[in-house]
């Protein structure tokens, strides 16, 4: 082993001795031994011995006091003080920073050492660091610029981080006022052509042209004084009309902002270059006609830094460099003329007996110029006229070749969702609900509700008739078995019957069949809108489904089996299984869903009593700005409590529009005193102007077992390029130690599945290696584009061998295309049965007057009704904003989540006392 390997192990394990005795051998020449040495292990390639004794800092001090390269870097430019700060080495830090440890070198990933740690303590070192070397260089740039070192000066501003070269010192005078009272002329020219300003003053309100030493610098520094004028100006917008700016012209750059206080390059609006600021004080001889004026004092816009001149690639470029190169012909050879006129010039001057023709030769010189500028103008104009011609041909053939492209893409959209309802419907397709904006809008505010995007079910254990389990059969008792009294410490419904909404019988259709979509797109309605807030545009009532948000909610609750499975598993991990599928499951029923639902009014409630389920449900629209819905539901048997809340936060992408379902769900299983919590994966919608419209779920779901400390951490497969990952669930259940306990598969609209963790990880790299060999045996193919929604595969899921089956989706009933693709359970959440409207509150969801009439048929009433529960809910919140009246949320309040803390709105409890007085009228 040679004497470098034994120094990069040595230095690796912190064997300090070890490493004394090596450096004290190199003293003596006893070995011979590369102190900054590279480590060739695959681990750590190109590490050298400070690198690898950053754990260490008796090491480190040992290797610097023998001369190892402090700011030495590794392959992936890491320095030793970027691992001591990432380690949160705070010895080794200061050590390093003591030997003059540079603060600011970047490495691989643009990182410089502060970015790379979270330790506060470390990151005030590092900046403390760093503005003592930054405060170093600006010394030695005062101190070149006064001694006329330009050789130190020119190094100084040439580095990538070169140093601030308007900083001061103790009396305010920069390098360039340095240089100046100094006479150093070299320095003087060296900043000026790096960027200073002369106009700057220091502490005695003084410039570089007031502290120079002679008239030779004050001609220099003279020709490079930037005026500078600024002011507001009124400017004209065609949407928006006059509106006021504040301008800025500074060497010959116009710039203007919003408003006084945003002048920064974020800000800024636009900027022209090259415009000319005319003195009239000093130049009387430019105050001569307007259309004079306007050609000589002209400006240019090709260098605007919005909206640029390009021209198209198809022989553009080649004839505006062709008409460019013969105006700079022209404009050399005028000068050239004009050399020689001058050369003439001078030498009548100092001959005296020609001194009678100077008149003549001033005269015919003027003249020259011009004709020259004359020229030169001319030949840019009519070259700036050619390509803007040009540049207006070709967006005018853009503009009509996507207008064009745009209707067809809607008529095709039209055909294929008319074509769809006739063929044969494919079980695997995902379709989606529709972009959904606020029912009732103020004139004041307006926000766009995604209640449609965030809708949550699957299928119900009535659709699970063909599998008759124990538990599905308990489910299946007689209403006289169970009843909704002795929960949480609340009465029964006193003297009334018990509501009948979980008879055995319910319908298993609507009223009235849904209205054809075929007639009605979304971009004819949204190409009369241009110009409007998308937030304020009314979608028509023909896009919704008969049933509110809040009904779309309780579809949680049609997989309550899960619950009462992990209920009769003694098992935590069986339980956990059970509360992963009824997680995933909550977002089964937005599968092939393509209207939205009523958006709730403020105080809208839902009640569902299902006793063959084993619940009850309550939920009560809390807020409208931003919409929150919160619910509540609770076993018949005490067995458990579902509670949360959903309020949307939206992110547009232009084609796609993104909703993160904020809130947290919660379920607690009293028999085991265990509470579970999650959160919903993110909904993307896809073509939400034209094309088919497509939705897909993906993100992280963590939920969290807050007795054990398990986690099944779900990943929510985006769909990619090709498609080949849509509707994908995968993950894992993990023990308090982070270690697999099992693994979990499957759609989150087809089934889920458990299986060995080992196992699933052997099936997955084998999936990879055969999914590498067909990429190499199609490499001809790879420049294909996917269709626009990407289709999943043919077969289901693909069953891993000695998979369990945690849970499958029912099909939809026959008639599903004809009632608004609704399941069984959701065929049922609106139905009004006899009696009920003297047990429900008047807020209840199934006696708002737009959903009923739409559930019939009756599609002008149920707009007009809308409009009218629109406007009467404006009025209502006009009143409370004149009067102060503050609004009074009935059944929940706002409060920490009892398990993780966080702000959840809870139960009040209370309701199924049934005493539903002064309850708002909002119908």
């Amino acid at each position: 082993m040679s004497s470098e390997e034994q120094l990069l192990i040595c230095a690796q394990e912190g064997n300090c001795s070890r490493v004394q005795r090596l450096l004290q051998s190199r003293v003596d020449q006893s070995i011979s031994l590369n102190i900054n040495c590279r480590s060739r292990s695959k681990a750590s390639a190109g590490w050298t011995p400070l690198h690898l004794a950053c754990y260490c800092d008796d090491v480190v001090e040992e290797l610097l006091k023998a001369g190892a390269d402090v700011n030495v870097q590794n392959n992936m430019g890491d320095t030793p003080l970027h691992k001591a700060a990432a380690t949160g080495r705070k010895a080794v830090v200061l050590l390093l920073l003591r030997y003059d440890a540079c603060a600011n070198i970047i490495n691989g990933t643009a990182q410089i050492p502060k970015d790379v740690t979270e330790d506060d303590e470390i990151i005030t070192m590092l900046e403390a660091a760093e503005r003592r070397e930054e405060r170093r260089q600006e010394e030695k740039l005062l101190e070149a610029a006064r001694e006329g070192d330009v050789s130190t000066l020119s190094k100084l501003l040439g580095r990538r981080q070169a140093p601030d070269i308007h900083c001061k010192d103790l009396v305010g005078n920069t390098p360039l006022h340095c240089a100046a009272y100094r006479g150093q002329k070299q320095c003087v020219l060296k900043l000026l052509k790096s960027g200073a300003n002369s106009s700057i003053r220091n502490k005695n309100d003084q410039t570089a042209y007031d502290l120079a030493r002679d008239d030779e610098l004050r001609q220099i520094l003279a020709a490079y004084y930037k005026k500078r004028f600024e002011g507001p100006l009124w400017k004209s917008s065609r949407f928006l009309g006059w509106r006021s700016h504040w301008i800025v012209i500074e060497d010959g750059t116009i710039s203007w902002y919003p408003r006084r206080t945003c002048k920064t390059i974020h800000t800024c609006i636009n900027t022209v270059i090259s415009c000319t600021c005319i003195d009239t004080t000093q130049w009387q001889q430019c105050r001569g006609s307007p259309f004079q004026t306007i050609q000589c004092n002209s400006y240019s816009t090709r260098h605007c830094t919005q909206e640029q001149i390009m021209v198209d690639e198809e022989g553009g470029d080649s004839m505006a460099m062709g008409s460019l190169t013969h105006a700079l012909q022209a404009a050399s050879a005028c000068q050239q003329k004009l050399e020689s006129e001058v050369s003439i010039f001078l030498s009548m001057v100092k001959n005296e007996e020609n001194h009678g023709k100077t008149p003549g030769s001033l005269s015919s010189i003027h003249s020259l110029m011009y004709v020259c500028v004359c020229v030169f103008i001319c030949l840019y104009v009519g070259l700036s006229l050619q390509v803007w011609s040009l540049r207006l041909e070709q967006e005018v053939g853009k503009n009509k070749a996507l207008t064009e492209a745009l209707q067809t893409l809607a008529s095709e959209r039209d055909e294929l969702k008319q074509s769809l309802f006739k063929g044969r419907r494919s079980p695997t397709l995902s379709t989606l609900t529709e972009d959904d904006f606020y029912d009732a809008l103020s004139e004041s505010e307006s926000e766009l509700s995604v209640s449609g995007f965030l809708s949550v079910a699957s299928h119900s254990c009535e659709e699970d008739e063909g599998r008759d389990t124990p538990l599905s059969s308990s489910l299946r008792c007689p209403s006289t078995l169970r009843g909704p009294t002795g929960m949480s410490g609340e009465g029964s419904h006193g003297n009334q019957p018990a509501q009948c909404n979980g008879v055995k019988k319910r319908r298993n259709s609507l009223p009235a069949p849904m209205f054809s979509k075929n007639d009605v797109s979304i971009w004819s309605i949204l190409k009369k809108c241009i110009g409007m807030e998308l937030s304020k545009i009314t979608m028509p009532v023909a896009f919704n489904e008969p049933l509110s948000f809040l009904q779309r909610l309780t579809e949680y609750m049609e997989h309550t089996y899960l619950i009462h499975q992990a209920n009769t598993s003694s098992d935590s991990v069986e339980r956990m299984k059970c509360v992963a599928a009824f997680a995933v499951s909550a977002v089964a029923s937005q599968w092939e869903r393509t209207g939205k639902p009523f958006n709730p009014l403020l105080g809208e409630t839902y009640e569902l009593i299902r006793e063959d389920l084993g619940f009850r449900w309550i939920s009560e629209q809390v807020s409208h700005h931003p919409p929150v819905s919160a619910f509540y539901a609770e076993g018949l048997e005490e067995d458990f409590v579902f509670h949360g809340s959903i309020y949307p936060k939206l992110k547009f992408w232009g084609k796609s529009v993104e909703a993160e379902p904020k809130g947290v769900m919660t379920l607690e299983l009293p028999k085991y005193n265990e509470a579970y919590t999650w959160t919903n994966p993110t909904c993307c919608v896809h073509n939400i102007i034209v094309g088919q419209l497509w939705i897909e779920q993906y993100g992280n779901v963590e939920v969290i077992n807050h007795k054990t400390g398990e986690k099944c951490c779900l990943t929510f497969k985006p769909c990619g390029i090709f498609g080949k990952e849509l509707h994908k669930v995968e993950g894992y259940i993990l023990d308090k130690s982070k270690k697999k306990l099992c693994a979990i598969y499957g759609k989150w609209t087809e089934c889920l599945y458990t299986v060995d963790p080992n196992t699933f990880d052997v099936h997955k790299k084998a999936e990879k290696k055969n999914a590498e060999e067909k990429k190499g045996n199609k490499q001809s193919n790879v420049n294909e584009e996917p269709e626009e929604m990407p289709l999943p595969d043919a077969e289901t899921v693909q069953v891993i061998p000695s998979s369990e089956l945690i849970w499958r989706i029912a099909p939809r009933p026959e008639n599903s295309a004809k009632f608004y693709a609704f399941t069984t359970f959701a065929m049922h959440l609106n139905e009004l049965e006899k009696g009920m409207e003297g047990v429900l509150p008047p807020t209840d969801c199934r006696l708002r007057p737009d959903i009923r009439a739409m559930e019939n048929g009756d599609i002008d009433l149920a707009s007009a009704e809308k409009k009218r529960l629109e406007e009467k809910q404006r009025l209502a919140r006009k009143n409370r904003a004149k009067s102060d009246d503050e609004w009074k949320i009935r059944w929940f309040h706002q409060g920490p989540n009892p398990h993780n803390k966080a702000q959840d709105w809870l139960y009040s409890k209370g309701y199924w006392d049934r005493n539903y007085t002064q309850l708002p009228d909002i119908y």
